[in-house]
C-alpha cells in the first residue's frame, strides 16, 4: 500500500479550472473552424456553366485517397507520409503550369516556355490573379472556374489517370493500385483528381475579405501567388517573447515555493515483493505482447527506411504484397498499440499494489481484455492490408479495412472495439483501486489522480469517433489531432507524471509532503500550454487565422514544463546514485532519466524549432516533422513504456531470472539507435528538404528527384546503421529478458495471504 501524501487543497481546483478553460478555448476556436472551413462546392463549373466536378465526386476522391492508403504514401495539406508527393502542393503547381500553357497558346500561339520575358511575365501574372481570386458563390454553392482553370482541371484528370496507372517509378506505389473503374462502377482516379484540385484551389483562393488563402497561403508556391503571410511572421516573434517571459516566471515560482518533489535525506532499502497477485501475474503476457509489437513496428520502420534508398528489399521486390503505404500504416498503428498496451499493463499491475487488495476474478477479466486487444490488433492490421490492396468491397473498407487518416488508419469497427477495450480497462483499474480510493479520502490525492488520468486516456481517444467518411478534411483534421496531440501528447503525459509520482512515493524515495504540490504544478503547466497548443497542427489545414495566434503562443509555452524536466532528470539521477548497487529498479530509473532528456530534446527543442509559424510554413510536410515525431513519440512515450515495462517485469519475475546486463544493453542500444536515426538521417535530410522548399517552392521538396540527390541517398543509406543498433541491441535484449522472465515468475498470492508450499509451482503453471 502507498502511504498518504497530504491534502490536495486548492491545487485540485486550480487544475480543474485550468483544464476546463483550456478545453473551452479549444472548443470555441473549434466552432470557428467549423464556421470558417473552406467551402465544399455543390458543383464546379466552367465559364459556360458545364459541370466539371461535384461535391459527391470530390468526397468520393477523399474516400479513395483514404481507402487506398494514399495518406500513408503521400500527403494532403501537408499531413501524411513523405514518400510520395504532397497532392495539394502538386495539384496546385500543376494547375498553375497547365494554366500558363493554356494562356500562352491562347494569347501568343506558343508554349509558355518559349515566350519572351515580357509575355511570360504577363501570363504568369494572369495565372496568379485567377488562382487567388475566389469565385465561389455561397448562395448557390457553385464554384465557377476560369477558362484556364477548367482546362487545367481537365489535364489534371489525365495526369492522375496516368500516374496511378503507371505507379511510382521505384515501385513503392504499385501500378494500377488505384483502378480506373472500381467494381461498383465508380471512377476513383477521376475522383482523386477532383479532390486534389479542390485542395489546391482552397490553398490559393483568398478568404472573403482577406489577403490570404484558406490555408494562410500554404503551400509556398510563388507561381500560384502563395507566399508567407504577415501573421505567420508576427506571431512567431510574439511566441518567442512570451516563451522567454513565461520561462522566467515559472522558474521563479518553482524555486520561490519549492514546487518540486524533494528526495528523502536517506534512501530506504527498497524491497521487491515476494509474491504477486493473479492479475499482476497476468501482466506478464501483456509485456510479451508489448515487446513483440515493438519489434514488429521497428521492422516495418526499417523496411520503409530502406525503400527510400532502394526500390527492392535486398534483392526482393516486396511492393506487390507489402506496399509502402501498408508498411507505414502498420508502423504508425503498431506504435500506438504497443505503447498503449504497456500503459494498460501498468495500470493493471499498480491497482492491487496501491489498493492493497485484488477483487475476485480480476485476473480472468485481465486475460479476457488481452485476448480482445489481440483480436483488435490482428483484425485491424489485416483490414488495412485488405483495404489498400483492393480486396474489400469499398462500402466495407471504412468499417473493416481502414479509415485512412494518419494515426487513425484502423477501420471503424476496430476503432470501436479498441474504445470498448479501453473502457473495460478503465473499469478494471477502478475495480482494483476502489478500496485505495476510499482509504485515501482526498479526492485530489495521487490515487484519485491515477484514476482521473486513466479516464482522460479513454475519453480523449473517443474524439476520433467524431470523424465520418464524408467529413470535411479541415473538420476531420481538427478531431484527428485531438487524438494525436491531446490523447498521446496530452493525457499520456498526465498519466506519466501521476504514475511516476506513485512509484517514487510507494518506494519512499521522495518527501510525501512535497509530492502533491509538485505533481499539480507540473500538470497545470502541461495542460495550460498543451491543450490549446494543439493549435499548431491547424496552421495550414483550412482553419481560421486565429490558430496562428493560439497555436504559436501556447505551443511555445509547451516547452516550459519540458525545460523543467532537465531538473527532474537530475533529481532522478541523484536518487539512482544514492540508492546504490542493490537498488532493484535501476533500469526503470535509467529510462525515466532518458525520457526526461528526450522530452526536452524531442518534444521541446525540435518541437519549438518547427512550431514557429514562419518556420512551419516552409517546413510543414518535410522530414523535420518526423524528426520531431520520432524523438517525441519513441524517445518519450516509447521509452516511458519501456521504463514501466521494466518496473512491472522486475516485480513479477524471480531474482535469478533478472539480468542487469540485458537491461543496460537494451538501454544503450535503444538510445544510441534512436539518436543515430535523428542525427545521421532524419535531421540532416529535413534541413536539406527545408532548404529546397525555400529556394525552389515547397512542391520541389516533395519531388522524387529530391531523394535521388547524392547527399540525400548517402544519408538514407546510412540509416541502416542506427536502425540495426536499435533493433538488434535495443529490442532483442528486451525481448529475451521478457521471455526468460515469464518462465520464472514469482509465486501467486492475494494481498495479505501467504503462498502455500505449492505456490511456486502453481505460479509457474497458472493460467487464470
Amino acid at each position: 500500500m502507498r502511504p498518504e501524501t497530504g491534502n490536495s487543497g486548492r491545487w485540485k481546483w486550480g487544475l480543474a479550472v485550468t483544464l476546463v478553460l483550456s478545453l473551452l478555448v479549444l472548443l470555441v476556436a473549434g466552432l470557428q473552424t467549423y464556421r470558417k472551413a473552406p467551402p465544399l462546392p455543390e458543383r464546379v463549373v466552367d465559364p459556360q456553366g458545364n459541370v466539371l466536378a461535384t461535391r459527391e465526386s470530390i468526397l468520393a476522391g477523399q474516400q479513395a485517397f483514404l481507402g487506398y492508403g494514399l495518406m500513408q504514401y503521400g500527403s494532403i495539406l501537408g499531413h501524411g507520409s513523405y514518400k510520395g508527393p504532397d497532392f495539394t502542393a502538386e495539384a496546385l503547381h500543376l494547375t498553375a503550369r497547365f494554366m500558363q500553357d493554356y494562356y500562352a497558346q491562347e494569347r501568343f500561339g506558343r508554349p509558355f516556355a518559349e515566350l519572351e520575358d515580357e509575355q511570360r511575365a504577363a501570363v504568369a501574372e494572369q495565372v496568379r490573379q485567377e488562382l487567388t481570386a475566389n469565385r465561389y458563390d455561397p448562395a448557390t454553392g457553385t464554384l465557377t472556374l476560369t477558362a484556364g482553370q477548367a482546362a487545367a482541371l481537365e489535364r489534371l484528370v489525365d495526369y492522375y489517370h496516368e500516374a496511378f496507372e503507371q505507379g511510382a517509378a521505384d515501385g513503392t506505389l504499385p501500378p494500377g493500385l488505384v483502378p480506373a473503374t472500381a467494381p461498383d462502377g465508380s471512377r476513383p482516379r477521376e475522383a482523386l483528381a477532383h479532390y486534389f484540385f479542390w485542395t489546391g484551389w482552397l490553398s490559393a483562393a483568398r478568404r472573403p475579405g482577406e489577403v490570404y488563402s484558406y490555408t494562410n497561403n500554404w503551400p509556398y508556391d510563388p507561381e500560384a501567388g502563395n507566399t508567407v503571410t504577415a501573421g505567420s511572421v508576427v506571431w512567431s516573434a510574439v511566441s518567442v517573447a512570451i516563451f522567454i517571459l513565461g520561462l522566467a516566471v515559472v522558474l521563479y515560482l518553482q524555486h520561490r515555493y519549492q514546487l518540486e518533489m524533494e528526495p528523502v535525506e536517506r534512501i530506504p532499502q527498497v524491497e521487491l515483493p515476494q509474491t504477486i497477485t493473479p492479475t499482476q501475474r497476468a501482466t506478464g503476457l501483456y509485456l510479451l505482447v508489448v515487446v513483440a509489437l515493438f519489434l514488429l513496428q521497428s521492422l516495418m520502420g526499417g523496411y520503409m527506411a530502406h525503400q527510400y534508398s532502394a526500390p527492392d528489399f535486398w534483392g526482393l521486390d516486396l511492393n506487390p504484397i507489402l506496399p509502402f503505404s501498408v508498411a507505414r500504416s502498420w508502423h504508425v498503428q503498431l506504435a500506438i498499440f504497443w505503447i498503449a498496451t504497456a500503459w494498460v499493463a501498468t495500470g493493471l499491475y499498480l491497482a492491487p499494489q496501491i489498493s492493497g487488495e485484488e477483487p475476485r476474478g480480476q485476473h480472468r477479466l485481465a486475460y479476457l481484455l488481452l485476448g480482445a486487444l489481440a483480436v483488435v490488433v490482428v483484425g485491424s492490421l489485416a483490414g488495412q492490408w485488405l483495404g489498400v490492396m483492393g480486396k474489400l468491397n469499398p462500402q466495407y473498407n471504412w468499417l473493416l479495412g481502414q479509415q485512412g487518416w494518419e494515426y487513425l488508419e484502423l477501420g471503424r469497427i476496430w476503432q470501436l472495439l479498441l474504445t470498448g477495450g479501453l473502457v473495460v480497462w478503465l473499469a478494471l483499474v477502478y475495480r482494483g483501486l476502489r478500496k485505495g480510493l476510499a482509504r485515501e479520502g482526498d479526492r485530489g490525492g495521487l490515487t484519485h489522480l491515477l484514476l482521473y488520468s486513466s479516464i482522460g486516456i479513454v475519453m480523449f481517444y473517443m474524439a476520433g469517433l467524431m470523424i465520418r467518411p464524408d467529413s470535411h478534411v479541415t473538420i476531420a483534421d481538427y478531431w484527428r489531432w485531438w487524438v494525436i496531440h491531446l490523447w498521446v501528447e496530452g493525457f499520456f503525459e498526465v498519466f506519466t507524471v501521476v504514475v511516476i509520482a506513485n512509484l517514487l512515493t510507494g518506494m519512499g524515495l521522495v518527501r510525501r509532503e512535497s509530492v502533491l504540490r509538485a505533481v499539480y504544478f507540473q500538470l497545470i503547466l502541461l495542460l495550460a500550454s498543451g491543450v490549446v497548443g494543439t493549435g499548431h497542427h491547424y496552421y495550414f489545414t483550412g482553419g481560421p487565422e486565429l490558430w496562428l495566434a493560439l497555436g504559436s503562443v501556447f505551443s511555445a509555452m509547451e516547452v516550459i514544463p519540458l525545460t523543467l524536466l532537465i531538473l527532474e532528470a537530475h533529481g532522478q539521477y541523484r536518487l539512482l546514485e544514492q540508492a546504490g548497487r542493490s537498488f532493484p529498479y535501476k533500469g526503470t530509473f535509467r529510462f525515466l532519466i532518458a525520457v526526461a532528456l528526450w522530452n526536452l530534446f524531442g518534444a521541446g527543442i525540435l518541437g519549438f524549432l518547427i512550431n514557429l509559424p514562419a518556420v512551419n510554413y516552409f517546413e510543414h510536410g518535410t522530414w523535420l516533422t518526423p524528426t520531431h515525431g520520432h524523438a517525441a513519440l519513441a524517445g518519450v512515450y516509447g521509452f516511458l513504456a519501456v521504463a514501466l515495462l521494466l518496473y512491472v517485469l522486475r516485480n513479477i519475475v524471480r531474482p535469478e531470472a533478472w539480468s542487469e546486463r540485458l537491461v543496460n544493453l537494451s538501454f544503450w542500444g535503444l538510445n544510441i539507435g534512436l539518436m543515430g536515426m535523428i542525427l545521421i538521417t532524419l535531421l540532416p535530410v529535413g534541413f536539406l528538404q527545408l532548404q529546397q522548399a525555400i529556394e525552389g517552392g515547397y512542391w520541389t521538396a516533395r519531388l522524387p528527384e529530391f531523394y535521388t540527390r547524392p547527399e540525400v541517398r548517402l544519408l538514407l543509406w546510412l540509416r541502416i546503421v542506427p536502425d540495426s543498433i536499435f533493433i538488434a541491441l535495443g529490442i532483442l535484449p528486451l525481448l529475451l529478458l521478457v521471455v526468460r522472465g515469464l518462465r520464472h515468475l514469482r509465486p501467486v498470492a492475494l494481498p495479505g495471504e501467504q503462498p502455500s508450499e505449492a505456490a511456486p509451482a502453481r505460479a509457474a503453471g497458472h493460467r487464470g
